[in-house]
């Protein structure tokens, strides 16, 4: 049961290129959002269609990958954890992030 714990598989659509960080010693971060999709009918019996977005970062390899290959609009699938972290932003306010952190990408499609 460990292999189960805090474990995200998306498929998805890319939103944006992906934005790159290299730090000192050529580490690098790569962010970008993954849109998924989801259908349904509802009580009329029509087809609604409803589009998460979720934030990814990824380090180091996978971030290279991301950023030698993956662009706007590609599907791509990632395999990573959920992360939760709080920032204050440049007015004071404390924000909140939930994010994914991606440790494996597959490119799909073409």
């Amino acid at each position: 049961m460990n292999a189960m714990k805090n474990r995200v598989q998306l498929i998805g659509h890319v939103g944006n290129d992906p934005e790159i960080k290299t730090f000192e010693g050529g580490r690098k971060l790569a962010n970008l959002t993954i849109a998924t999709n989801d259908s349904y009918k509802n009580d009329k019996g029509e087809k609604v269609e409803q589009t998460e977005w979720h934030k990814v970062v990824a380090w180091g390899k996978t971030a290279e990958i991301i950023e030698k290959y993956v662009t706007k609009g590609k599907e791509i699938a990632i395999e990573g954890k959920l992360t939760h972290r709080s920032y204050e932003d440049k007015n004071g306010e404390k924000r909140y992030v939930t994010e994914v952190v991606a440790n494996e990408v597959m490119l799909l499609g073409k």
